[in-house]
């Protein structure tokens, strides 16, 4: 049974979850390799990449890595995954279908590149039904959720023998990738695709309950490296106008892609995108 304190911050939730089911309905494209681990380490295998540690008790997460030394990680972090299928209903698996930063790590030409998956997405036997729902709901950028990306990206460190990192963030994955630039001094660089950077802003501008048990990078105190924060002229999920709220208060450089919504075409023109963030 799901807890009261889901159905009270539910609301919050529902406008982007049926905008996202429209957009996985409405765009079929190159990053439909998803849905399992099997399936995402199967596509991952042959572009060079392997499982790597990942996660905290609790908060499992699926981590994948190519090459091994490097003085510079480049970091790929997922968006919010599987939409809901009602209103009243999250997905009983948050696994995304298209797993966009997968799609983008994947053209990274970069010595070192590693791609994390959110907290319950792509689960082994078992984890699904061990992790609470209220990861990929109310929580999904609590302070737990933060310090399990802090603590995987230290192990990532250590594998590659990086000193640095340069953080890619998709959708959801891109305010962990803001929350985690702001709270660390090994960041040298954040690039953020289609990410409501104020979560007060994204729930107001779709008039629903304000995600209060989640970290708000909009709220946060602390400074951003050197930022790039892309987002679509068409996207209806996360307007521009949001991004850009944000970017004028913390810094950052704004890159509207006119003819872009929420999920097209990011994976398609990411290697030419990838080459203005140098």
């Amino acid at each position: 049974m799901l807890r009261p304190e889901f159905f009270r911050s539910r609301a919050a939730l529902l406008s982007a979850a049926f905008l996202f089911a429209a957009t996985l309905a409405g765009c079929a494209g190159p990053d439909g390799f998803g849905g399992s681990r099997q399936a995402v380490e199967a596509w991952a295998q042959p572009r060079g990449f392997v499982t790597a540690p990942a996660g905290t008790p609790g908060l499992p997460m699926l981590a994948l890595a190519r090459g091994k030394t490097a003085a510079v990680l480049h970091v790929y972090i997922e968006g919010d995954g599987a939409a809901w299928p009602s209103p009243f209903h999250p997905p009983r698996d948050p696994t995304p279908d298209r797993p966009v930063a997968l799609a983008l790590a994947a053209q990274d030409t970069a010595p070192a590149v590693a791609y994390l998956g959110r907290p319950c997405q792509f689960p082994s036997a078992g984890e699904t039904r061990a992790c609470p729902v209220q990861y990929w709901t109310s929580h999904r950028f609590a302070p737990e959720v933060v310090e399990a990306y802090r603590q995987t990206l230290d192990t990532l460190k250590a594998r590659t023998g990086a000193v640095q990192l340069r953080l890619f963030g998709y959708s959801g994955g891109g305010v962990i990738a803001t929350l985690l630039a702001m709270s660390r001094t090994d960041v040298v660089q954040l690039v953020t695709i289609a990410a409501p950077l104020s979560v007060a802003e994204w729930t107001s501008w779709h008039q629903v309950t304000p995600m209060a048990e989640s970290l708000d990078p909009g709220m946060q105190v602390g400074s951003l490296p050197r930022a790039v924060h892309f987002v679509g002229g068409k996207d209806a999920i996360v307007p521009p106008e949001v991004v850009k709220g944000f970017a004028q208060r913390s810094g950052g450089r704004l890159r509207i892609v006119e003819d872009f919504d929420h999920q097209c075409c990011w994976s398609r023109d990411w290697r030419h995108l990838l080459e203005e963030t140098q």
